[in-house]
């Protein structure tokens, strides 16, 4: 099936990619962000937040937000 994927770490990309029918959020992410921990971001379907467990449909909007934002170091002055 295929889904829109939004990334918002980092540089950010969107784009069409396939899944096979019958996974769950968990999965996808697991898929698209190896090495991540799903708790370090909110992942929506369609614009809300879902549960983990919520099984994707063909055509759903996955987006990928970091919950923390890295910056720049503050200056010892």
């Amino acid at each position: 099936m295929r889904l829109f994927y939004v990334n918002n770490d980092g540089g950010g990309f969107a784009n069409h990619v396939d899944a096979e029918a019958g996974i769950t959020v968990e999965q996808f992410f697991g898929q698209q962000m190896p090495g991540c921990k799903p708790e370090d971001y909110l992942i929506r379907v369609n614009r809300l937040p879902v549960a983990s467990d919520q099984i994707l449909q063909e055509g759903d909007r996955v987006t990928v937000t970091p919950t923390k934002v890295h910056g720049a170091r503050l200056s010892n002055r």
